[in-house]
């Protein structure tokens, strides 16, 4: 798995969640740091910094918190140090040419702190094959017991389906299915039977749900993050159901509300038909 690091405080949280998953998961981590060459100059190094010395200490810097995580916990670290003008491309870049099955990264939000990666994180998101889990301020703790699970009336909703099972077993999860009451009836039995379909794969694997139905559909992103955050979630697991504009490709409204404003982690997972059962099979 991918980890970017601008070395902040989010940053070293979205690392403290790599390490468990992968001990969990028998992973090992890439740890990337990145300057931009847009911007070299930046409140880490001094104005008369060259791209050589830029690149010499962050690589010092990654060879010691790699030395720290293989010797505390036995985890294999290869690490990165990229220079680009275009950050989040770079990202999803070095994670298809490493072949990792996901990238997990720190960020401050729509309005936090001018750090790399809150400015990257949702392009990342956006453009990422692999599933991206985004860290904001929540530490590891015990793992992902309560796992909040949106589904709508999308066929593309089903493929997370067995992300999440994957994490269920490993983390004895509670998976808390949730959707909306649709008063329109022939969609009323379309999301019923995505529920079912939904239902029935969590029974036949042996994993532990919830189902609630949400009152407002078009507060829905709100209503989630409430519903997390009232049971203590752990992690909310989404689609980013993608949209194209004329520049670049952007996530929907729902998911890009969620990554916004949801405290806990966030995973989201590209609707895909490339590769997505060797990604399920990897993590």
């Amino acid at each position: 798995m991918l980890v970017p690091t601008d070395f902040s405080e989010v940053a070293d949280l979205a690392l403290e969640h790599a390490i468990m998953i992968a001990k969990t998961f028998d992973n090992d981590i890439a740890l990337m740091a990145i300057y931009d060459t847009g911007n070299l100059i930046t409140s880490i190094f001094s104005k008369n910094a060259t791209e050589e010395m830029v690149e010499k200490s962050l690589q010092t810097k990654l060879d010691v918190i790699k030395a720290d995580v293989m010797l505390k916990h036995q985890i294999e670290v290869k690490t990165v140090v990229r220079s680009t003008s275009k950050i989040y491309k770079a990202i999803i870049e070095t994670a298809e040419e490493l072949g990792c099955d996901s990238i997990i990264m720190g960020t401050h939000g729509a309005s936090g702190l001018k750090k790399i990666m809150g400015s990257n994180a949702q392009r990342v998101i956006s453009q990422s094959d692999v599933p991206v889990i985004v860290i904001k301020d929540k530490h590891f703790g015990d793992g992902y017991k309560h796992i909040v699970f949106p589904i709508d009336l999308s066929f593309e909703t089903r493929q997370k389906v067995r992300m999440a099972i994957h994490f269920a077993k490993k983390f004895n999860s509670t998976i808390h299915i949730l959707s909306f009451r649709e008063d329109d009836e022939f969609l009323g039995h379309k999301i019923n039977a995505n529920i079912n379909n939904v239902e029935k794969q969590f029974d036949d694997a042996g994993v532990n749900y919830t189902s609630f139905f949400l009152s407002d559909k078009w507060g829905m992103a709100k209503e989630t993050i409430n519903y997390a955050e009232n049971i203590k979630a752990d992690l909310i697991m989404i689609m980013t159901q993608q949209d194209e504009s004329l520049t670049e490709i952007i996530i929907g409204s729902y998911a890009q509300q969620i990554v916004n404003n949801a405290t806990m982690p966030v995973m989201t997972v590209t609707p895909t038909t490339k590769g997505f059962n060797e990604v399920v099979r990897a993590i």
